[in-house]
Protein backbone atom coordinates (compact mmCIF):
# COMPACT_ATOMS: atom_id res chain seq x y z
CA UNK A 1 0.00 0.00 0.00
CA UNK A 2 1.42 3.38 -0.98
CA UNK A 3 1.68 6.21 1.50
CA UNK A 4 -1.17 8.06 -0.21
CA UNK A 5 -3.57 5.15 0.15
CA UNK A 6 -2.42 4.52 3.73
CA UNK A 7 -3.30 8.09 4.79
CA UNK A 8 -6.51 7.99 2.73
CA UNK A 9 -7.52 4.73 4.38
CA UNK A 10 -6.87 6.04 7.91
CA UNK A 11 -8.94 9.13 7.27
CA UNK A 12 -11.67 7.02 5.63
CA UNK A 13 -11.89 4.87 8.77
CA UNK A 14 -12.38 7.93 10.98
CA UNK A 15 -14.92 9.58 8.67
CA UNK A 16 -16.78 6.30 8.20
CA UNK A 17 -17.03 5.81 11.95
CA UNK A 18 -18.31 9.37 12.36
CA UNK A 19 -20.91 8.86 9.62
CA UNK A 20 -22.12 5.64 11.21
CA UNK A 21 -22.55 7.36 14.54
CA UNK A 22 -24.58 10.13 12.93
CA UNK A 23 -26.77 7.62 11.11
CA UNK A 24 -27.57 5.36 14.04
CA UNK A 25 -27.10 7.59 17.06
CA UNK A 26 -30.31 9.10 18.55
CA UNK A 27 -29.10 12.62 17.91
CA UNK A 28 -30.75 15.30 15.80
CA UNK A 29 -29.69 18.80 14.92
CA UNK A 30 -32.31 21.54 15.03
CA UNK A 31 -32.24 25.05 13.69
CA UNK A 32 -31.22 27.06 15.56
CA UNK A 33 -28.82 24.57 17.21
CA UNK A 34 -29.58 23.79 20.78
CA UNK A 35 -26.82 23.95 23.39
CA UNK A 36 -26.91 20.21 24.10
CA UNK A 37 -26.70 19.41 20.39
CA UNK A 38 -23.73 21.76 19.95
CA UNK A 39 -21.94 20.08 22.85
CA UNK A 40 -22.52 16.65 21.33
CA UNK A 41 -21.21 17.80 17.92
CA UNK A 42 -18.12 19.44 19.43
CA UNK A 43 -17.36 16.34 21.51
CA UNK A 44 -17.82 14.18 18.43
CA UNK A 45 -15.46 16.40 16.43
CA UNK A 46 -12.86 16.17 19.20
CA UNK A 47 -13.14 12.39 19.29
CA UNK A 48 -12.69 12.23 15.49
CA UNK A 49 -9.61 14.46 15.63
CA UNK A 50 -8.03 12.44 18.43
CA UNK A 51 -8.78 9.16 16.67
CA UNK A 52 -7.38 10.50 13.41
CA UNK A 53 -4.21 11.73 15.15
CA UNK A 54 -3.67 8.38 16.88
CA UNK A 55 -4.18 6.39 13.68
CA UNK A 56 -1.87 8.69 11.69
CA UNK A 57 0.79 8.46 14.40
CA UNK A 58 0.66 4.67 14.30
CA UNK A 59 0.58 4.54 10.52
CA UNK A 60 3.45 7.00 10.01
CA UNK A 61 5.64 5.80 12.91
CA UNK A 62 8.13 4.12 10.51
CA UNK A 63 8.73 7.49 8.85
CA UNK A 64 9.56 9.03 12.22
CA UNK A 65 12.05 6.22 12.88
CA UNK A 66 13.65 6.84 9.49
CA UNK A 67 13.90 10.56 10.27
CA UNK A 68 15.55 9.95 13.65
CA UNK A 69 17.98 7.45 12.14
CA UNK A 70 18.90 9.86 9.34
CA UNK A 71 19.76 12.48 11.96
CA UNK A 72 21.99 10.17 14.00
CA UNK A 73 23.51 7.69 11.55
CA UNK A 74 27.30 7.54 11.50
CA UNK A 75 29.03 5.62 8.74
CA UNK A 76 31.99 4.99 11.05
CA UNK A 77 29.66 2.94 13.26
CA UNK A 78 28.25 0.45 10.76
CA UNK A 79 25.28 -1.82 11.21
CA UNK A 80 22.73 0.80 12.25
CA UNK A 81 19.60 -0.49 10.53
CA UNK A 82 15.87 -0.12 11.00
CA UNK A 83 13.63 -3.13 11.48
CA UNK A 84 11.08 -3.56 8.72
CA UNK A 85 8.08 -5.83 8.25
CA UNK A 86 5.37 -6.10 5.65
CA UNK A 87 5.12 -4.64 2.19
CA UNK A 88 3.93 -1.38 0.73
CA UNK A 89 4.96 2.24 0.67
CA UNK A 90 6.40 2.77 4.16
CA UNK A 91 8.10 -0.67 4.53
CA UNK A 92 9.55 -0.26 1.04
CA UNK A 93 10.86 3.17 2.04
CA UNK A 94 12.55 1.69 5.14
CA UNK A 95 14.10 -1.09 3.03
CA UNK A 96 15.37 1.48 0.55
CA UNK A 97 16.88 3.48 3.41
CA UNK A 98 18.65 0.38 4.78
CA UNK A 99 19.92 -0.47 1.29
CA UNK A 100 21.22 3.07 0.93
CA UNK A 101 23.14 2.73 4.21
CA UNK A 102 24.65 -0.54 2.92
CA UNK A 103 25.89 1.19 -0.23
CA UNK A 104 27.20 4.22 1.63
CA UNK A 105 29.10 2.08 4.15
CA UNK A 106 30.63 -0.03 1.40
CA UNK A 107 31.63 3.06 -0.58
CA UNK A 108 33.02 4.73 2.55
CA UNK A 109 35.05 1.63 3.42
CA UNK A 110 36.41 1.39 -0.13
CA UNK A 111 37.34 5.06 -0.36
CA UNK A 112 38.86 5.02 3.13
CA UNK A 113 40.95 1.99 2.22
CA UNK A 114 42.30 3.77 -0.87
CA UNK A 115 42.98 6.97 1.08
CA UNK A 116 44.74 5.20 3.95
CA UNK A 117 46.76 3.09 1.53
CA UNK A 118 47.88 6.23 -0.26
CA UNK A 119 48.65 7.84 3.09
CA UNK A 120 50.81 4.91 4.17
CA UNK A 121 52.63 5.04 0.83
CA UNK A 122 53.31 8.75 1.29
CA UNK A 123 54.50 8.12 4.85
CA UNK A 124 56.96 5.52 3.56
CA UNK A 125 58.22 7.87 0.85
CA UNK A 126 58.75 10.77 3.26
CA UNK A 127 60.38 8.49 5.85
CA UNK A 128 62.73 7.13 3.20
CA UNK A 129 63.70 10.64 2.11
CA UNK A 130 64.27 11.71 5.70
CA UNK A 131 66.45 8.69 6.31
CA UNK A 132 68.38 8.67 3.03
CA UNK A 133 68.70 12.37 2.27
CA UNK A 134 68.19 14.50 5.35
CA UNK A 135 69.70 11.94 7.70
CA UNK A 136 72.78 11.38 5.57
CA UNK A 137 73.27 15.11 5.04
CA UNK A 138 73.10 15.78 8.76
CA UNK A 139 75.48 12.90 9.43
CA UNK A 140 77.95 14.46 6.98
CA UNK A 141 77.59 17.84 8.72
CA UNK A 142 78.19 16.15 12.07
CA UNK A 143 81.41 14.56 10.82
CA UNK A 144 82.63 17.86 9.35
CA UNK A 145 81.98 19.62 12.63
CA UNK A 146 83.93 16.94 14.48
CA UNK A 147 86.90 17.23 12.12
CA UNK A 148 86.84 21.03 12.41
CA UNK A 149 86.74 20.82 16.20
CA UNK A 150 89.67 18.39 16.22
CA UNK A 151 91.79 20.63 13.97
CA UNK A 152 91.19 23.99 15.61
CA UNK A 153 93.61 25.33 18.19
CA UNK A 154 91.21 27.97 19.52
CA UNK A 155 89.53 26.69 22.72
CA UNK A 156 86.59 29.07 22.34
CA UNK A 157 85.97 27.99 18.74
CA UNK A 158 86.32 24.34 19.71
CA UNK A 159 83.64 24.80 22.36
CA UNK A 160 81.30 26.42 19.83
CA UNK A 161 81.93 23.62 17.34
CA UNK A 162 81.29 20.96 19.97
CA UNK A 163 78.04 22.72 20.90
CA UNK A 164 77.06 22.72 17.22
CA UNK A 165 77.86 18.99 17.15
CA UNK A 166 75.51 18.29 20.02
CA UNK A 167 72.77 20.37 18.42
CA UNK A 168 73.19 18.57 15.11
CA UNK A 169 73.26 15.18 16.84
CA UNK A 170 70.01 16.02 18.65
CA UNK A 171 68.41 17.14 15.40
CA UNK A 172 69.57 13.94 13.71
CA UNK A 173 67.97 11.89 16.48
CA UNK A 174 64.73 13.85 16.01
CA UNK A 175 64.79 13.17 12.26
CA UNK A 176 65.35 9.46 12.84
CA UNK A 177 62.55 9.33 15.40
CA UNK A 178 60.22 11.14 13.01
CA UNK A 179 61.14 8.69 10.24
CA UNK A 180 60.35 5.77 12.56
CA UNK A 181 56.96 7.27 13.39
CA UNK A 182 56.16 7.74 9.73
CA UNK A 183 57.26 4.26 8.72
CA UNK A 184 57.53 1.70 11.53
CA UNK A 185 60.27 -0.42 10.00
CA UNK A 186 60.58 -2.39 13.22
CA UNK A 187 56.99 -3.54 12.68
CA UNK A 188 57.94 -5.13 9.38
CA UNK A 189 61.27 -6.48 10.62
CA UNK A 190 60.60 -7.64 14.19
CA UNK A 191 56.81 -7.79 14.56
CA UNK A 192 54.03 -6.06 16.45
CA UNK A 193 55.26 -6.58 20.03
CA UNK A 194 58.71 -5.15 19.30
CA UNK A 195 57.17 -2.22 17.42
CA UNK A 196 54.80 -1.38 20.29
CA UNK A 197 57.64 -1.73 22.80
CA UNK A 198 59.77 0.71 20.80
CA UNK A 199 56.82 3.11 20.42
CA UNK A 200 55.98 3.17 24.12
CA UNK A 201 59.64 3.45 25.14
CA UNK A 202 60.16 6.46 22.87
CA UNK A 203 57.02 8.12 24.24
CA UNK A 204 58.08 7.59 27.83
CA UNK A 205 61.61 8.86 27.13
CA UNK A 206 60.55 12.08 25.40
CA UNK A 207 57.44 13.00 27.44
CA UNK A 208 58.18 11.61 30.91
CA UNK A 209 54.86 9.77 30.84
CA UNK A 210 54.93 6.46 32.71
CA UNK A 211 53.89 3.76 30.24
CA UNK A 212 53.04 0.29 31.56
CA UNK A 213 53.10 -2.48 28.95
CA UNK A 214 51.19 -5.73 29.33
CA UNK A 215 51.56 -7.87 26.23
CA UNK A 216 50.46 -11.51 26.14
CA UNK A 217 52.92 -14.00 24.75
CA UNK A 218 50.34 -16.33 23.17
CA UNK A 219 48.86 -13.90 20.66
CA UNK A 220 47.58 -15.49 17.43
CA UNK A 221 49.34 -14.58 14.22
CA UNK A 222 47.79 -11.50 12.60
CA UNK A 223 48.07 -10.40 9.01
CA UNK A 224 50.11 -7.34 8.06
CA UNK A 225 47.12 -5.03 7.71
CA UNK A 226 45.78 -5.90 11.17
CA UNK A 227 49.19 -5.37 12.78
CA UNK A 228 49.49 -1.98 11.08
CA UNK A 229 46.04 -0.94 12.33
CA UNK A 230 46.90 -2.01 15.88
CA UNK A 231 50.16 -0.06 15.70
CA UNK A 232 48.57 3.11 14.27
CA UNK A 233 45.71 3.07 16.78
CA UNK A 234 48.21 2.73 19.62
CA UNK A 235 50.32 5.51 18.15
CA UNK A 236 47.39 7.90 17.76
CA UNK A 237 46.01 7.07 21.22
CA UNK A 238 49.34 7.68 22.94
CA UNK A 239 49.83 10.90 20.99
CA UNK A 240 46.43 12.12 22.18
CA UNK A 241 47.28 11.18 25.77
CA UNK A 242 50.61 13.03 25.61
CA UNK A 243 49.12 16.16 24.02
CA UNK A 244 45.71 16.55 25.62
CA UNK A 245 45.08 14.23 28.59
CA UNK A 246 47.40 15.82 31.18
CA UNK A 247 48.01 12.27 32.38
CA UNK A 248 50.87 10.90 34.45
CA UNK A 249 50.63 7.26 33.41
CA UNK A 250 49.08 5.09 30.74
CA UNK A 251 48.59 1.33 30.46
CA UNK A 252 48.87 -0.44 27.11
CA UNK A 253 47.50 -3.99 27.03
CA UNK A 254 47.50 -6.41 24.12
CA UNK A 255 45.95 -9.75 24.92
CA UNK A 256 44.04 -12.68 23.54
CA UNK A 257 40.35 -13.13 24.30
CA UNK A 258 39.32 -16.37 22.64
CA UNK A 259 39.68 -15.84 18.91
CA UNK A 260 39.84 -12.06 19.33
CA UNK A 261 42.92 -9.90 19.89
CA UNK A 262 42.14 -6.92 22.10
CA UNK A 263 44.11 -3.70 22.45
CA UNK A 264 43.33 -1.70 25.57
CA UNK A 265 44.82 1.73 26.34
CA UNK A 266 43.90 3.45 29.62
CA UNK A 267 45.23 6.71 31.04
CA UNK A 268 44.63 8.64 34.26
CA UNK A 269 44.11 12.01 32.58
CA UNK A 270 41.17 14.37 32.47
CA UNK A 271 39.11 12.33 30.01
CA UNK A 272 37.38 13.34 26.83
CA UNK A 273 34.27 14.75 28.51
CA UNK A 274 31.61 16.10 26.15
CA UNK A 275 34.08 17.08 23.46
CA UNK A 276 33.36 15.97 19.92
CA UNK A 277 35.53 13.32 18.37
CA UNK A 278 38.35 14.93 16.44
CA UNK A 279 40.08 13.91 13.25
CA UNK A 280 42.46 11.62 15.14
CA UNK A 281 39.72 9.49 16.72
CA UNK A 282 37.70 9.35 13.51
CA UNK A 283 40.86 8.30 11.71
CA UNK A 284 41.23 5.44 14.18
CA UNK A 285 37.63 4.42 13.51
CA UNK A 286 38.30 4.39 9.77
CA UNK A 287 41.34 2.19 10.25
CA UNK A 288 39.36 -0.18 12.45
CA UNK A 289 36.69 -0.52 9.76
CA UNK A 290 39.34 -1.64 7.26
CA UNK A 291 39.84 -4.90 9.17
CA UNK A 292 36.31 -5.28 10.56
CA UNK A 293 37.43 -4.37 14.08
CA UNK A 294 35.41 -2.61 16.77
CA UNK A 295 36.77 0.58 18.34
CA UNK A 296 35.20 1.82 21.58
CA UNK A 297 35.97 4.82 23.76
CA UNK A 298 34.83 4.87 27.38
CA UNK A 299 35.79 6.49 30.71
CA UNK A 300 38.82 4.78 32.22
CA UNK A 301 38.78 3.47 35.80
CA UNK A 302 41.25 6.16 36.89
CA UNK A 303 39.38 9.02 35.25
CA UNK A 304 40.93 9.20 31.82
CA UNK A 305 39.95 7.59 28.52
CA UNK A 306 39.88 3.89 27.75
CA UNK A 307 40.43 3.00 24.09
CA UNK A 308 39.48 -0.56 23.17
CA UNK A 309 40.12 -2.16 19.79
CA UNK A 310 38.89 -5.72 19.12
CA UNK A 311 40.36 -7.49 16.08
CA UNK A 312 38.21 -10.43 14.92
CA UNK A 313 39.32 -13.94 14.11
CA UNK A 314 39.07 -13.24 10.36
CA UNK A 315 42.19 -11.06 10.60
CA UNK A 316 44.33 -13.85 12.01
CA UNK A 317 47.13 -14.67 9.67
CA UNK A 318 47.03 -18.42 10.27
Amino acid sequence: MTLFWRIFGLNAVVLGAATALLLWAPVTVSVPVALAEAVVLIVGLGVMLVANAVLLHVGLAPLERVTRRMATVDLLRPGQRLSVAGHGGVPDLVRAFNDMLDRLENERATSSARALSAQEGERRRIAQELHDEVGQSMTAVLLELKRAADRTQDPSLRTDLQHAQETTRGSLDDVRRLARRLRPGVLEDLGLISALTTLTTDLSTHTGLAVHRRFDSDLPKLDQQAELVLYRVTQESLTNVARHAEATEVVVRLYRDGDIVRLLICDDGRGIGLAHEGAGIRGMRERALLIGANLDLAPAPKGGVQVSLSVPHSQNGG
